[in-house]
């Protein structure tokens, strides 16, 4: 029962608890290692019981498709049932083909020749071969590398057991195709020799098949009109629980080499979000389990910089210039300069955080403070990345056959732009001794997170936003407003990171007034989003990407006058150094850069493949996205108060200690939720680009082998 109570407690508040959370717990419930281990053991083996239920059902199925062709049932009987699903249009080719028969006696010969068929070159795919597990004695759970290489073993199990199902799936689906065309051809000549009597029936089917309803029957021509207002008219159903979304339009007018690359940008970004954000739940399992692990490579000063600069470089920026790749083009009205680039900036970004992940696990680090702990040579080929892709956008912007370069264009060359200099002044060690390092850190910190990500963020909502609500932007002039202002107070506020060091006075207090400046640029935009939201807001109800929008506008009024109010001097003493600076981090990062670029993933990706995730699993990545969000900051915000006001007061640091362990399990819990809210997107992207397994349809490929047969009758 004690194990049960502590797994249920695992699975609800997630692996991320911190720092001796556990001690919140009674001394009888307190969660120890072995529990720990028990409980991931059991989710690894519950996602392998899902995955075998998986498995089981593909097998049924093709075991009763197979019955179905080799049963008792005579070949007769099922053609009729065949028969009975032909639509209308194939009930038409096949009167035609018969039509053509009786014209010709001759041709009649014809239909006993053997129609040479090229069936489909299917190799069947090999089956993976399944792990097996040792049992193991209770002695292991004290050693730390023996339970970490049980860990690691299951998780290799259930990697070997999706990619078997995948296997498998697609080795049925080869195997049913080629028993669905063999019995395609033996329905072709079914139909070839149906009698005139069957062919009667079948012109009824078809006279059963082409008529419809008026949908007048009941009722007049008239509109629904209801005077008094005793009516709730719903012009069309939709969901049970939620309003049906509207469908994406896809875009037809794209060039499929450079939709194809924005699509692996996408698929890229997404792999790093679930690698850093895996990375960081299993530093939450350290913080409850110190010695879960013994290998240097998994050290937690190690993985840390790991966690940070995967979601920043690999998931945030990538992301970013795929959406960009698209907009540039789109909005210049010509094609992007060169593709080609496009594919090496990609490679050369997807090197450097591979390189810079393995290099920062093996201790190599750049030492030089936080987001830049990359060395020189890895962040260079990060540089050769950006700085294709600055050339394409820039060439692209250059040629563009309009008159005026729309606003989004500025805030994305402008950001690519900046960033070129922000990584020469974080990486160039010249000015790089004593305070100079420090100021050059607040510097390279602060303007990567506004210069960077939130100016080329920006730009994408000032595409994307007036698209999905199909209206023009409130106001051109309240964009350039904001551009002119961000650049101007944005390049120097990173200092105020640093009030009350040796800075100098006078640097502190330019960030203080830089910061205030800020609020010019952020109730400029949001002011200019939501006017762009006037008159349309109804369409919250009918789109999926909307509210991603709106949550991220939202952020970025919040998160942004939090930082604001953070710079002035006494709330920075009570703030500064305490979780409420991680809460607003993840407000600006998580709540603005994030789910916006989720908006724009989602507005773009049904563009460019014609399909879409189920609306219920975007519906659970929102949801799940928000709410840990709001659980993961809220408890941080308040209980880095009190903690800050406990050092003011000058209480024994150990009772600050104490007082945040609550506020840290709330961390704890939404820190899960959004970790699965990226599981969820990930299924979603998944849904989005990868093409549907091939089915054969048996009916439509007997009618295609009648319509060969009658071209070479006519060819004869």
């Amino acid at each position: 029962m004690k194990h049960i109570r502590l797994i249920l407690l695992l699975l609800l508040s997630g692996p991320a608890v911190l720092v001796n959370a556990q001690d919140m717990l009674p001394y009888t419930t307190r969660l120890d290692l072995t529990s720990l281990i028990i409980g991931f053991i059991l989710v690894i083996i519950l996602l392998l019981l899902m995955m075998t239920m998986t498995f089981k059902k593909q097998v049924d199925s093709f075991i009763s498709f197979y019955k179905k062709q080799h049963g008792s049932t005579p070949n007769t009987e099922r053609f009729k049932t065949n028969v009975k699903n032909l639509t209308s249009k194939q009930i038409t080719e096949l009167i035609k083909f018969k039509n053509e028969v009786k014209k010709n006696k001759k041709l009649l010969l014809l239909c006993f020749i053997p129609i040479p068929i090229s069936l489909p070159n299917i190799v069947a795919a090999q089956k993976a071969p399944v792990a097996s597990q040792n049992a193991t004695s209770n002695s292991i759970w004290e050693q730390g590398p023996v339970i970490i290489t049980i860990i690691l073993l299951l998780l290799v199990l259930l990697t070997t057991a999706i990619v078997l199902i995948i296997k498998v799936k697609w080795s049925i689906n080869s195997k049913k195709n080629k028993l669905k065309q063999k019995e395609a051809i033996d329905l072709a000549d079914y139909l070839k020799s149906v009698p005139d009597r069957s062919l009667r029936t079948i012109k009824n089917q078809k006279e059963s098949l082409d008529y419809s309803l008026t949908h007048h029957e009941l009722s007049g021509t008239l509109p629904t009109a209801d005077k008094r207002g005793l009516l709730h008219i719903r012009p069309e159903a939709g969901l049970p629980i939620v309003s049906a979304k509207k469908k994406m339009c896809s875009d037809h007018t794209i060039d499929p080499a450079l939709s194809k690359v924005i699509q692996w940008y996408f698929i890229s970004a997404t792999f790093w979000l679930l690698f850093g954000t895996t990375v960081g739940e299993y530093l939450g399992i350290k913080f409850v389990a110190p010695d879960v692990d013994s290998l240097s490579w998994l050290n937690f000063g190690r993985l840390r910089p790991v966690h940070t600069n995967a979601v920043f470089w690999g998931w945030s920026s990538l992301g970013m210039l795929g959406l960009g790749y698209y907009i540039v083009p789109r909005v210049s009205n010509g094609p992007l300069a060169n593709i080609k680039w496009a594919w090496y900036a990609l490679h050369c970004i997807n090197l450097s955080i591979t390189l810079g992940s393995i290099t920062l696990m093996m201790g190599i680090n750049n030492g030089g403070g936080e987001y830049r702990e990359y060395i020189w040579p890895i962040m260079l080929i990060f540089g050769i990345g950006l700085a294709l892709t600055l050339s394409n956008y820039f060439i692209t912007v250059a040629r563009r056959k309009t008159t005026e370069i729309y606003i989004s264009n500025w805030y994305i060359v402008s950001a690519l732009s900046f960033f070129t200099i922000v990584g020469l002044v974080g990486y160039l060690p010249q000015w790089q001794n004593g305070l100079g390092e420090t100021i050059v850190q607040g510097y390279y910190m602060h303007q990567a997170v506004g210069m960077w990500f939130m100016l080329f963020t920006l730009g994408i909502v000032y595409y994307f936003l007036p698209q999905q609500l199909n209206k023009p932007i409130y106001s051109y002039s309240l964009g350039i407003l904001a551009f002119w202002a961000q650049i101007v107070f944005y390049t120097l506020i990173g200092t105020h990171h640093f009030v009350f060091s040796a800075i100098p006075w006078w640097l502190q207090t330019v960030a203080i007034v830089a910061s205030v400046g800020m609020v010019i640029p952020v109730i400029a935009g949001t002011t200019n989003f939501l006017m762009t939201f006037k008159g349309a807001w109804y369409k919250l109800r009918d789109s999926y990407t909307l509210p991603f929008f709106l949550v991220g506008i939202i952020f970025y009024f919040t998160g942004s006058m939090q930082g604001t109010a953070e710079a002035f001097r006494y709330a920075n003493l009570i703030w500064h150094f305490t979780d409420f600076t991680v809460a607003h981090s993840h407000m600006t990062m998580y709540g603005i850069i994030t789910f916006l670029l989720w908006a724009g993933i989602y507005s773009l990706i049904p563009q460019l493949t014609g399909r879409e995730a189920p609306q219920l699993t975007i519906g659970i990545h929102f949801w799940l996205a928000l709410i840990g969000l709001l659980l993961y900051s809220i408890p941080l915000m308040y209980g880095g108060s009190l903690r800050g006001l406990s050092w003011i007061a000058g209480e024994p640091f150990v009772d600050s200690v104490s007082l945040m362990l609550p506020y840290w399990l709330w961390r704890a819990i939404g820190g899960t939720l959004m970790w699965l809210s990226h599981l969820v997107f990930a299924f979603n992207m998944y849904k989005m680009i990868a093409r549907p397994l091939p089915s054969l349809a048996i009916e439509q490929t007997a009618i295609d082998l009648l319509m060969k047969t009658d071209n070479k009758m006519h060819d004869n």
